[in-house]
């Protein structure tokens, strides 16, 4: 996952850097080199008057899109609930292959896998003990991936009091040259301190706002998959319930994950 990540905000920060390059310089009539104006809007009063608490941010924007990526190819159902694993543990058990059963699933890497190998290796301690191992591995499996989108929230709850942060310097800023200068300070001036204030929250929400959607969604998506895990074992398991008679031999070597 770490190296994953690493790739995504270096590929995202290339992005970021092509789309924030500085102005186009253009050749005027008289020889002279003059910047573009939507250019120098855009770049001047959105990244470089929010001085370097706007690159933080932006940088923050960068590390939150790329765990955004990364958890859309990691969460979901493909890789916590695979119709094939389901599939092919069903057909195992079935046939009462269950050896062949805990062995496919201790090579299975998607959640379902190990919830179903934690429970498959207890059987032969009886019902109730395959049921606590299906628990506990699905709430250590649920709460890795809960772990995981966390940072997310951490960025939505930080990057505004980074932004607000901003304000404040900005606003004290204003004051400090308002005091130098005895009465209102230039245009100029009073522009730079006040963008400084503003950006800095712009970059703030913006950062925000996403941040905290996308870990909402994250977290529904990861508590609707765990429940279709949990009741997909738990469907799969009942043929080593009361009344029935499978069970995997305590003497019988059995691989572990």
């Amino acid at each position: 996952m770490g190296t994953r990540i690493v790739s995504l905000v270096a590929m995202l920060t290339l992005v970021l850097v092509t789309v924030l390059s500085p102005p186009a310089w253009s050749q005027t009539g008289g020889g002279e080199v003059a910047v573009t104006t939507a250019d120098l809007n855009y770049l001047d009063f959105f990244v470089v008057k929010g001085g370097w608490i706007a690159y933080i941010l932006i940088a923050l924007s960068v590390v939150m899109a790329a765990l955004a990526i990364e958890h859309c190819l990691s969460i979901r159902r493909s890789t916590i609930v695979p119709a094939e694993a389901i599939a092919r543990v069903r057909e195992l058990i079935g046939s009462k292959k269950y050896l062949e059963a805990i062995q496919f699933t201790a090579e299975d890497p998607s959640m379902i896998g190990y919830v179903l190998n934690c429970g498959l290796l207890e059987s032969s301690n009886g019902f109730e003990a395959m049921e606590r191992a299906v628990e506990d591995s699905l709430e250590e499996r649920s709460s890795r991936f809960f772990r995981k989108i966390e940072y997310l929230s951490v960025i939505g709850n930080v990057a505004p009091m980074i932004g607000l942060f901003g304000t404040v310097l900005g606003m004290i800023l204003l004051f400090a040259e308002i005091k130098a200068a005895d009465g209102l300070p230039g245009a100029g001036v009073v522009a730079d301190r006040m963008a400084i204030a503003l950006v800095t929250t712009f970059w703030g929400l913006a950062v925000a706002i996403p941040s905290l959607s996308i870990y909402a969604i994250f977290r529904n998506r990861i508590d609707v998959l765990s429940a279709e895990c949990a009741l997909t074992v738990d469907r799969m398991l009942t043929v080593f319930g009361p009344g029935n008679s499978a069970m995997v031999s305590d003497e019988t070597p059995v691989p572990s994950k």
